[in-house]
């Protein structure tokens, strides 16, 4: 058992996505999708979004539908709504309460529910983010700047590295125990921050661990890989609410055709499915195929020779038949804001009992209740 911070062991986090780790990470999401199936009840799922402007499409199908999905297994949910986060890469916390408010309604839009989802913000759970103090003291400076997500912005964002943007693996940890989830849907590229949370989360326990009763204190949390292949913006780079490549869930239909009428394709007239060779036109199609629960495939094969307009026109279609029942609950919800922020409330108030509750199993272990 480590004694001094100096004593830490420097994991290599970054190992979480190495071939071997990423093979072993798909097979157990397989077992724990046979597991969600049989007995949904023993899993705590926490996920969460940055409220950094309004949710779209690629959200709903890289995370959302996933959510609803697990909530609706009987699996208790908890969903942060990351305000804090918001500044740690930014100089300001921008159109924050639209961006809340509007969540709220993307999120009961789709079917969160909030009877059985916890919604809550970081900055009314005190004791979630008081976690951070004891958590900080399991990791090395070295380790937290050897996160990927961490390295990327030091190397590419042009700003200086701010201590919340280092620590920002450690505050995911906490996000993730401060509820005790043993169970977070990520995708590949989250990995490290999961793996990184079960560090800490068997670090705590080597340092502080309790001997009565004889448990850790914290789960060893488990990713879900996300089974959705990653849709791209309409511009057929990534997918980003700042490069403004989205069509948002609130977006209604005309301005959805729009949207999609300036989508990037290629020359080809015949449309087929090809993400490697033609990833633009590709990603048109997935988007159709998610939005009918088709095989892209088929609906490459049933545009055909329909070029590049047949295949917006289809894309249009899709798009809109999915997401008008979605667009009608969400203004209904909009027009009710009182509604929300109660929503809100409720939320906070359950998510700041069970962070209570864990910042006192922290102190028992640490031996801090006075």
């Amino acid at each position: 058992m480590s004694s001094e911070p100096d004593d830490l062991p420097d994991a290599d986090i970054a190992d979480a996505v190495s071939p071997d780790s990423l093979e072993r990470t798909r097979r157990r999401s397989a077992q724990i999708e046979d597991e969600l199936a049989t007995d949904p009840a023993r899993f705590r799922v926490l996920t969460g979004d940055r409220p950094t402007g309004h949710l779209h499409i690629g959200h709903y199908f890289g995370s959302l539908a996933n959510r609803v999905r697990l909530q609706d297994l009987g699996v208790e949910s908890f969903l942060v709504i990351a305000d804090y986060q918001v500044i740690y890469d930014r100089d300001g916390v921008g159109d924050i309460q639209d961006n809340v408010l509007n969540a709220l309604a993307d999120y009961l839009a789709i079917g969160i529910d909030p009877a059985r989802t916890t919604i809550f913000t970081h900055s009314s759970v005190p004791a979630l983010n008081q976690l951070l103090l004891p958590f900080l003291s399991l990791v090395s400076d070295s380790e937290l700047r050897r996160n990927p997500t961490v390295k990327d912005e030091l190397e590419g964002s042009g700003r200086p590295m701010t201590g919340l943007m280092l620590t920002f693996p450690v505050h995911q940890a906490a996000d993730i125990l401060f509820c005790k989830a043993n169970l977070v849907p990520v995708g590949k590229d989250q990995l490290p921050h999961i793996e990184q949370t079960r560090v800490i989360a068997r670090r705590f326990d080597e340092r502080y661990g309790r001997a009565v009763p004889a448990e850790p204190v914290f789960p060893q949390p488990e990713a879900l890989l996300s089974a959705v292949p990653l849709l791209l913006g309409m511009d057929g780079t990534k997918m980003s609410k700042s490069k403004g490549n989205t069509i948002e869930l609130g977006t209604d239909a005309d301005t959805t055709a729009r949207l999609i009428r300036r989508a990037v394709t290629d020359a080809d007239r015949h449309i087929t499915f090809d993400p490697v060779s033609r990833p633009e036109v590709s990603n048109l199609v997935l988007l159709a195929a998610l939005c009918l629960d088709r095989d892209p495939v088929s609906v490459a094969e049933e545009v055909g020779d329909g070029g590049g307009g047949g295949l917006k026109k289809l894309v249009t279609a899709a798009v809109n038949e999915r997401f008008a029942p979605v667009r009608a609950r969400r203004a209904e919800y909009l027009s009710d804001p009182a509604m929300l922020w109660q929503v809100l409330r409720e939320g906070n108030e359950r998510a700041n009992a069970v962070a209570e509750a864990t910042l006192d199993d922290v102190r028992q272990a640490m031996q801090m209740v006075y």
